[in-house]
């Protein structure tokens, strides 16, 4: 039995970049052997294994063969006769497709460390065409390796191109499409895993509301950069930069979408757009499992974006219509998050990065002052449905009186 050190922490190990984990390849061993040294099975698939100490994934290196369309349709032969380079062979990359075995030496039967060298993402073989999640995953490597000069090759992104118009991108499962893209938009610079997408044309299969975004005018006075599509993808480099919540990124991605629906007579005016896009998200969530707290806030963004914008010319009454649609009172957390994406979206466009957003604090400020009301002692001193209303009217109240203290 032989046991290889393989994948993500072989290749991060060459780019000099730490790794929170490591994957081992076994050669010349039966799931029976495995079980009778203390490892625990965990693959359903093929056999995967989990160390009894390190706890660490040890798989039997395997070949794959193509039987079925999707992510589904192979069919594994795991045999101890199966050697490493055989199993580095059905690998995505060549930057992938590279192992160390115990006496420190590099197994490298692709071109793997060149391609590092060089900082290309190359597919190791034709077989890369058989399974469409690669699609996702060099767009999640683009992005995640985009600030150390890593492209995709060209002849990389043609059979990827192909792929999408043989219909192989059809057959995602939901589960795996968020599951890929939840990782890249956890990650580092995850516009580019969007913008790969688009250009091997999955964006338009995967995410059709993101996709229409692209070529939408806006009004060129509040934004420069005019296209939506564009501005969608500079409001996320702002939310990256802001917020590590996978909802804020969420948010962010999909505070516009109801732009790309928009009547073409009405360009590049964009009235409506809000209930649109709060529409749009929730058909998404519902096509793809987006977490619960991830598709509430967004919904809020979408629809409250704009008023946010507006909040030092809003009435009181309004101001704290948008407390109550955004649940500021019950989660002030979410509200925080809130103020997040729409600050991203004020800065997320064409002209300096930097301009001030004063409405956040505006807004922050008349939900201090409406939340120092006292309901407890308002609920005392009346009954029923009087309650709620006499708690609204102190609440409007003092986001009047904070509004007047906040005049310059």
């Amino acid at each position: 039995m032989q046991v290889y050190l393989v994948g993500g922490a072989v290749r991060d190990e060459q780019l000099g970049i730490s790794h929170k984990e490591r994957d081992w390849c076994v050669v010349g061993a039966t799931p029976d052997e495995l079980r009778g040294e203390g490892y625990k099975q965990v693959g359903k698939d093929f056999p995967v294994f989990l160390h009894p100490k390190t706890r660490e994934e040890y798989a039997l290196a395997r070949t794959e063969r193509k039987t079925a369309p999707g992510y589904h349709g192979f069919e594994f032969d795991f045999s101890p006769d199966v050697n490493i380079e055989d199993d580095l062979s059905r690998r995505d990359l060549t930057i992938n497709a590279i192992a160390k075995g115990d006496d420190g030496n590099l197994i490298d039967p692709h071109g793997g460390l060149q391609d590092i060298e060089k900082r290309v993402l190359r597919h190791v073989s034709d077989a890369f065409g058989e399974d469409p999640v690669r699609i996702l995953r060099v767009a999640k490597f683009a992005a995640r390796f985009s600030t150390l000069g890593f492209s995709i090759a060209g002849e990389t992104m043609s059979l990827m191109c192909r792929m999408v118009a043989d219909g192989e991108v059809d057959a995602l499962v939901p589960d795996r499409v968020w599951k890929e893209t939840e990782e890249a938009l956890c990650g580092t610079n995850s516009r580019v895993f969007f913008e790969v997408l688009r250009n091997c044309g999955a964006l338009e299969k995967l995410f059709p509301e993101l996709d229409r975004l692209f070529g939408v005018p806006q009004p060129e006075e509040w934004h420069p950069e005019i296209d939506t599509g564009l501005h969608t993808m500079m409001v996320l480099d702002k939310a990256e930069r802001s917020s590590k919540d996978l909802e804020v990124r969420f948010a962010a991605l999909t505070h516009d979408l109801g732009k790309g629906m928009t009547p073409l007579q009405e360009l590049p005016s964009h009235r409506g757009h809000e209930t649109r896009g709060a529409r749009l998200i929730r058909e998404m969530a519902n096509r793809l499992p987006v977490p619960n707290n991830c598709r509430d806030l967004a919904i809020m963004v979408a629809e409250y974006h704009t008023h946010c914008h507006r909040a030092l010319e809003l009435r009181d009454k309004t101001l704290l219509k948008v407390l109550e649609k955004t649940d500021a009172f019950r989660r002030p957390d979410r509200f925080e998050q809130f103020l997040l994406a729409c600050k991203a979206d004020a800065q997320g466009r064409g002209g300096p990065e930097d301009r001030s957003y004063p409405q956040a604090d505006f807004m922050r400020g008349a939900f201090k002052a409406a939340a120092a009301v006292d309901a407890a002692a308002i609920a005392k001193q009346h009954e029923g449905p009087k309650i709620s209303v006499a708690i609204r009217e102190a609440r409007q109240h003092a986001v009047r009186e904070f509004q007047k203290s906040a005049q310059p």
